[in-house]
């Protein structure tokens, strides 16, 4: 999904996650990436240079769920000792805090990707063997990859 980060659409996109990964019957993770995610599209509000475009894509491969953030900003962010109180700078330590791991993918003068992952469960209910926007069944599926948008 590309958007510009924008308060009113950090909300959407934290409802359009959560919405994937309860189509995906993965509820329990669905607090830890809204927070997650919200704090990486707040990051992008706030500190990306030149525009506060991106793209947000969401990929459920075997055991574990990857969320990126993609801006154009080269400028990779480093997380900061911050006050316990404070109300600001905290947003990578939380998204450390509530992934199982995340990193930043420098793109040159294209920008960065930062991303998080989370441990998937198995799915209480199998998903369907077709791709979300596709017409053509396929009969095997080693990893549900999806990009939200």
């Amino acid at each position: 999904m590309e958007l510009q980060a924008l308060p009113s659409r950090i909300g959407q996109v934290r409802r359009i996650v959560s919405a994937q990964l309860r189509y995906w019957h993965l509820d329990p993770l669905i607090d830890c990436a809204a927070l997650a995610v919200t704090e990486l599209l707040t990051n992008v509000h706030r500190h990306a240079e030149p525009d506060k475009m991106c793209t947000v894509e969401i990929e459920l491969l075997l055991d574990h769920l990857t969320v990126s953030v993609h801006d154009h900003d080269p400028r990779v962010p480093q997380i900061r000792t911050a006050d316990p109180l404070a109300t600001c700078g905290r947003g990578l330590a939380m998204v450390a805090a509530v992934s199982e791991s995340w990193g930043v993918r420098p793109q040159g003068p294209a920008g960065k990707t930062v991303w998080f992952t989370l441990p998937a469960p198995s799915p209480a209910v199998a998903l369907p063997a077709y791709p979300m926007h596709g017409a053509i069944p396929f009969t095997e599926t080693p990893a549900r990859p999806a990009v939200v948008g």
